[in-house]
């Protein structure tokens, strides 16, 4: 049963105009940050520093930079479905998100981010691509640790913690019946 306004209202209940609403923010932070983040910058950097042309290896590239694509979009749809929120971090999903990708690793768009600007850097020879990729991967680790996961534990106090307790940061593993144990 559709609870208006809930997570698997599609915008004809009430809380049809809230959902178009948060569905704009989340939009307006992918097209914003995201899309700057894992795509301007790469391109920016593209003829910066050296270059090495990898010939139809470059071709491999596509593979994270595909996956990335479409991890980085499921992540996305889910914190607006299921979290009621966007990925911004002034604007944060009012549900604890553990579905799909969640299940397995507990930062799958920071790792989709990732996946698309390594393929960039693959994709285009760019070794100054392939080096913020490495600073991005850092940048990522220290904002998840220090203060996302500290605001995170207090926006959602136990379930977070067991979450934290079960799924891993960085590196997915099967992770069975996490939904479960974190929602009591």
């Amino acid at each position: 049963e559709e609870i208006p306004g809930g997570p698997v209202d599609r915008g004809h209940g009430r809380g049809g105009m809230e959902n178009r609403v948060i569905w704009l923010r989340a939009l307006s932070f992918v097209l914003a940050v995201q899309v700057t983040v894992v795509a301007v910058i790469p391109w920016l950097l593209r003829h910066v520093g050296p270059r090495d042309d990898l010939g139809t290896w470059r071709a491999v590239g596509l593979i994270p930079l595909v996956l990335g694509v479409a991890l980085l979009i499921v992540c996305n749809v889910l914190f607006v479905r299921q979290g009621r929120g966007t990925a911004a971090p002034y604007d944060p999903p009012r549900a604890l998100v553990i579905q799909g990708p969640y299940r397995y690793l507990r930062n799958p768009m920071y790792v989709s981010a990732h996946l698309i600007v390594v393929g960039l850097s693959l994709w285009l020879g760019a070794v100054t691509v392939l080096g913020y990729a490495v600073v991005l991967g850092v940048a990522y680790h220290v904002f998840v640790r220090y203060y996302e996961e500290p605001r995170l534990t207090a926006m959602f106090g136990e379930p977070y913690e067991e979450y934290l307790r079960t799924v891993p940061r960085w590196s997915p593993r099967r992770c069975q019946g996490v939904r479960r144990r974190v929602n009591r």
